[in-house]
């Protein structure tokens, strides 16, 4: 009999493979997921698993992924810099994510999944997505209300879009609100890039372990990383995404650790892999990553998911987690 957990899992743009990998370890260990929650990357495992995919079959579809059909161009970006610059200009992002939605909507199908009201439990799936017309961060799809939008039929494939629409990287999606404005929707990560307080408040004791899946930048050791290419001066966009990635980790430093025992029931991930003996330190945005790099970074998964379990023990962590409870409502 499986044993039931919650997860939360990390936005990573390309290193998604390496969140499947963990996934797969707790798999083969006997858990079954119930509720999830995720950002960006995060949000496409998160969905994947609440629609009834394994870890081998999410290695599978994580491992022969074509990442630069993500980078969807219109005819304007084939201009060069000023091309870009001027997609930016007319709708705010570079890429465009119809080709990311159409394929996470036809894996999600191939489960008899397209909505959030086809899951079969309704509190399976959260997604996190930032409102950047109000200013807010939106949990999907029990935000969606506030948009005059019915979360039983909101297709969840929309919301992992937006979940993963870095700005100015991707063209963010545009919802009509309430209010008879235009919405621009792009990443989570943005205000929240790791969200465990949506299905965890911090100040009660659960019933069922919440793990939280995430990377780690630091290096298990090794030789020195490979250098992946001479570094020329950087083009206008490659600068806009440069900027945009150091505000999503500081961001992301500020909002993760509200619950204060995070660290002990989280799966770090490393982002070094080894192959054919050099080391490669894999970032977001790696859309050249190499096949043998993907199933390093999938192991890297496996073998971190594993490791964790060998010493986890959710008896003691809520036993840690109820003198915690003590404090807080001591000094309340």
């Amino acid at each position: 009999m499986k044993q039931t957990c919650d997860a939360v899992v990390e936005g990573g743009g390309v290193r998604g493979i390496g969140l499947a990998g963990a996934a797969y370890a707790f798999e083969r260990a006997g858990y079954g997921f119930g509720r999830l929650a995720g950002s960006s990357a995060g949000a496409i495992i998160a969905s994947l698993l609440a629609a009834g995919y394994g870890g081998g079959e999410l290695e599978e579809i994580m491992r022969h992924i074509d990442y630069e059909r993500f980078k969807q161009k219109d005819f304007i970006d084939y201009f060069g810099t000023a091309g870009k610059l001027l997609s930016v200009g007319i709708s705010y992002g570079v890429y465009g994510a119809d080709y990311f939605e159409s394929w996470l909507g036809d894996l999600l199908g191939k489960k008899g999944v397209g909505t959030f009201g086809d899951l079969r439990d309704k509190k399976k799936l959260r997604v996190t997505a930032t409102d950047v017309t109000d200013k807010k961060l939106l949990v999907l799809p029990d935000d969606l209300p506030t948009l005059g939008i019915d979360p039983d039929k909101f297709s969840i494939a929309a919301a992992v879009r937006m979940s993963i629409s870095i700005p100015i990287f991707y063209e963010p999606s545009s919802l009509a609100g309430l209010d008879g404005c235009a919405h621009y929707i792009v990443d989570g990560g943005l205000l929240s890039n790791f969200p465990v307080w949506i299905l965890d408040d911090g100040v009660s004791v659960p019933e069922t372990p919440v793990f939280g899946f995430r990377f780690t930048e630091k290096d298990p050791g090794g030789g020195p990383l490979e250098k992946k290419k001479p570094c020329p001066r950087m083009s206008f966009p490659e600068y806009l995404k440069a900027v945009i990635s150091t505000a999503l980790a500081a961001r992301d430093a500020e909002y993760n650790y509200n619950v204060k025992d995070d660290g002990a029931r989280t799966v770090d991930i490393p982002i070094t892999v080894e192959v054919s003996g050099k080391r490669h330190r894999i970032d977001a945005t790696d859309f050249d990553i190499t096949p043998a790099q993907s199933a390093a970074l999938f192991n890297n998964g496996i073998e971190a998911g594993t490791r964790f379990l060998l010493s986890w023990d959710f008896p003691e962590w809520q036993k840690a987690r109820r003198l915690s409870c003590a404090r807080i409502n001591a000094v309340g």
